[in-house]
C-alpha cells in the first residue's frame, strides 16, 4: 500500500512557471487519502522555502518541511563530514546554503557544483585549480537541462559539472538523484519502508533510476523532459493522469 508518494518538481510539476494542469487537485486527493507528500529537486537554484512559496502560489499545499532539495542536501553531506572550506559554483540559493562554511582560499576541503546562470571561465579555472589541489569535487546533480514554458528547455547544472570535469580530469560525487540518499532519507524521516513509497519524475536518467535504487515503486511522467513512454517503466501521460487510477 502506498503510504508516501515523493514528487520531482521540473517537469513533473512544473515547467518554469507554469503548474501542470490539474496536478495540484490531484496531490489534495492524496492528501485526503491520507498519504504523505514530499518534493524533490535536483534543482539548486532554488531554497526549500522558496519551493514551498512556488508551490503554494500554484495552488499547491505544500510546507517547507516536505521539500528537500539538492542544495541543502549538498550542505548537510559537507558539513557531516567535517568540512569546513567550500567553494561554491552555484547561483545565490546555492551559496547560502554554505553560508556557514569558511570562503576558500588557496585550498578548500571541497568545489560543490549546481546550476550557475553566471557561470564564467574565471570561476572554471578556479575550480580546476582547487580540484587539482586535492578539494573533493562534489557535484549536486548532472541534469543536462530544465525544462521550461512551451516546451523549451534551458541548459541544467549537468553543464556546467561537465566542463569542470573536461577541465579537472576528476569525476565528480553526484549527491542528488540518481544518486537514493535524499530519497532514502525522506523514507526515514516518514517512517515509511521502499516498497510503501511511490517516486513520480519525468527523467528516466534521475528520478527513476534513484526510485528503483532505493527499493520503491516508480512513475515515469511525460510532460517534461521524457516525452514517449519507455519500456518496462509504469508510465503516464501526467501526474493527474497516473492518479486517476488506483495504485497498490
Amino acid at each position: 500500500m502506498i503510504r508516501l508518494v515523493i514528487f520531482d518538481l521540473d517537469g513533473t510539476l512544473w515547467r518554469g512557471n507554469e503548474p501542470i494542469q490539474g496536478a495540484a487537485e490531484s496531490l489534495s486527493e492524496l492528501r485526503r487519502k491520507s498519504v504523505q507528500i514530499r518534493f524533490l529537486t535536483n534543482n539548486s537554484s532554488i531554497s526549500s522555502e522558496e519551493v514551498a512559496r512556488k508551490l503554494t502560489g500554484m495552488g499547491f499545499e505544500a510546507n517547507r518541511h516536505e521539500v528537500m532539495g539538492s542544495g541543502p542536501f549538498s550542505a548537510q553531506v559537507c558539513q557531516s563530514r567535517g568540512m569546513r572550506s567550500v567553494y561554491v559554483v552555484g547561483g545565490p540559493a546555492l551559496e547560502r546554503e554554505f553560508s556557514s562554511f569558511d570562503k576558500a582560499g588557496a585550498d578548500a576541503d571541497a568545489v560543490v557544483v549546481g546550476i550557475d546562470r553566471g557561470f564564467t571561465y574565471d570561476k572554471c579555472s578556479r575550480a580546476l585549480q582547487l580540484i587539482r589541489r586535492g578539494a573533493r569535487f562534489i557535484a549536486t546533480n548532472r541534469d543536462a537541462t530544465y525544462p521550461l514554458e512551451g516546451g523549451r528547455v534551458e541548459p541544467g547544472a549537468g553543464a556546467i559539472v561537465a566542463a569542470i570535469e573536461a577541465a579537472s580530469g576528476v569525476a565528480p560525487e553526484v549527491l542528488g538523484k540518481p544518486n537514493p540518499a535524499m530519497i532514502n532519507q525522506l523514507l526515514d524521516e516518514a517512517g515509511v519502508e521502499p516498497g510503501d513509497c511511490l517516486v513520480v519524475g519525468d527523467r528516466m536518467e534521475t528520478d527513476i533510476a534513484a526510485g528503483q535504487a532505493a527499493g520503491c515503486q516508480t512513475a515515469l511522467v511525460l510532460t517534461g523532459a521524457t516525452i514517449d513512454p519507455v519500456s518496462g517503466v509504469r508510465v503516464a501521460v501526467s501526474v493527474p493522469d497516473l492518479l486517476s487510477t488506483p495504485f497498490d
